[in-house]
C-alpha cells in the first residue's frame, strides 16, 4: 500500500483533517476496506472531537471480518460516506455520545422495518427527550463485531444469540440483569443452557420496547406470563399446571383485572396480576425456601402486600393456580358438582313447566272456541 497514504490517513485521525494535506485521496475502489483497516486495525489509533477529548477508531480485522457485516460484503464506507475521502473531514461533535447520536441513523438504510419500531420505543422516547444515555442500536449492536443473530436453518434467533441477550442488556441494566440471573428463569438460561425460559426481550420485546410502568404492559402482564405457562408441551417437561391463566381469571382478582382492562385500559389497576405475587426479574421457584410461594409463609407475605392484616391461615381460602378437583380440594370440587347440577336442572325445569304450560292454555283455549261454535 501507499506508505504516503497511510501516514496521511494515522495523521488525519489523529490530528483531523487540518493536517496540512493538500488535495484529498479518494480510497482504493477495489478493496476499500483493505485501505481503511491498514490504519483502524493498529492497536491505540484515535480520533480527535472538536471538544479536545479523544475516542478509539481501531476495528478488530478479524472480528469485522467474522460480523454479519464483514460477511455481507458491506463496506466501511456504506456507514462511514464522509470518510470516503482522505484527509478525512474534522469531526463536529463535541463527545462521543453526539457522535454515537449522530451515527446510529445510519442503521435504517438497512434495517428500516427495525429502526422504525425503535422509534416507539421508551429507549427513543428517552433519546428524543434530551436522555443522550438511553440506548440506540449501536449500543446494542456493535456493527464491526455483531455476529449473525439468527439460525440460517430455522429462522429464529440462535441459542448463543439468546444466552447473551441478558449481557447486552446488562450494560445499562445492571442491577435487573443481576436479579435476573439468580431468578428461576436466569439460572435456566445462563447457568443450565436451558431454551425454554423467557429471556429479557421476550417479555420487554426487541426494538419497540415499551415502558413496563404503564398501565397497559401492567393489565396485560397476565396475557404475558401465560405465552409460556399455558403451553402444554413445555410445561409438561417440568411439571407445571397449565390452568394459571383460566384459574387466575376465574380468581376475583383475574376478574377484577380483565373487567378493569376493557372498562379503563389508560388506568392502573390496584388487583394483583402475575409479577406482584410472583416478582418480576427475581422470580423463584415456587419451592424456593426464601421466596417460593408453595411456602406457607412466603405465600403469606405476599398477600400480606396487599391485606396487610391477613393471618395465617389467610392464604387457605385461595385455591392456587389449580381447578377444584376431588384429590385437591374434595369439598369445593363436590359444591361445584353439585350446583352445575342443580342451577341448569332448576333452570331447565322452569322453562319446561312454563313452555308447558303455555302449550296447556292454547289447548284450552283451542277447545273452548270449538265448543262455543
Amino acid at each position: 500500500m501507499n506508505l504516503r497514504l497511510v501516514r496521511d490517513l494515522v495523521l488525519t485521525i489523529t490530528f483531523g483533517a487540518g493536517a496540512g494535506f493538500g488535495a484529498t485521496t479518494a480510497l482504493a475502489s477495489d478493496d476499500p476496506n483493505a485501505t481503511c483497516l491498514e490504519c483502524h486495525g493498529q492497536e491505540g489509533i484515535e480520533g480527535t472531537l472538536r471538544g479536545g477529548g479523544s475516542f478509539p477508531v481501531l476495528v478488530d480485522p478479524k472480528a469485522w471480518a467474522g460480523s454479519v457485516h464483514g460477511q455481507s460484503g458491506l463496506s466501511c464506507v456504506d456507514c462511514h460516506a464522509a470518510q470516503s475521502q482522505i484527509p478525512h473531514p474534522d469531526v463536529t461533535e463535541k463527545t462521543r455520545r453526539d457522535l454515537t447520536l449522530r451515527y446510529y441513523t445510519v442503521c435504517q438504510v438497512c434495517h428500516e422495518e427495525n429502526y422504525k419500531k425503535q422509534l416507539d420505543s421508551i429507549h427513543q422516547k428517552n433519546v428524543a427527550s434530551g436522555n443522550k444515555e438511553a440506548a440506540v442500536c449501536t449500543d446494542c449492536h456493535n456493527p464491526h463485531t455483531q455476529t449473525r443473530i439468527t439460525d440460517a436453518s430455522t429462522g429464529k434467533v440462535s441459542s448463543q444469540a439468546r444466552v447473551r441477550i441478558p449481557e447486552t442488556c446488562a450494560r445499562c441494566h445492571g442491577k435487573i440483569a443481576a436479579a435476573y440471573r439468580g431468578s428461576v428463569h436466569g439460572s435456566a438460561l445462563l447457568g443450565e443452557g436451558n431454551l425454554d425460559v423467557p429471556t429479557c426481550v421476550d417479555c420487554h420485546g426487541v426494538h419497540n420496547i415499551a415502558d413496563p410502568r404503564t398501565a397497559s404492559f401492567r393489565s396485560a402482564s397476565p396475557a404475558l406470563c401465560a405465552g409460556c405457562h399455558t403451553d402444554r408441551a413445555k410445561m409438561k417437561r417440568y411439571g407445571l399446571s397449565t390452568d394459571v391463566l383460566r384459574s387466575y381469571v376465574a380468581d376475583f382478582h383475574g376478574t377484577t383485572v380483565t373487567l378493569f382492562q376493557k372498562e379503563h385500559p389508560d388506568q392502573m389497576s390496584n388487583k394483583p396480576v402475575c409479577f406482584d405475587c410472583h416478582g418480576v426479574h427475581d422470580i423463584a421457584s415456587k419451592n424456593d425456601p426464601t421466596k417460593g410461594l408453595r411456602v406457607r409463609e412466603n405465600l403469606l407475605r405476599a398477600c400480606q402486600k396487599c391485606h396487610p392484616g391477613a393471618s395465617a391461615n389467610f392464604p387457605d381460602a385461595w385455591l392456587s393456580h389449580y381447578i377444584p378437583s376431588p384429590e385437591k380440594t374434595p369439598l369445593v370440587y363436590w359444591v361445584n358438582a353439585f350446583y352445575r347440577l342443580v342451577i341448569p336442572g332448576t333452570v331447565g325445569g322452569m322453562l319446561a313447566w312454563v313452555t308447558l304450560d303455555f302449550v296447556r292454555r292454547r289447548i284450552d283455549r283451542r277447545r273452548e272456541k270449538r265448543s262455543s261454535l
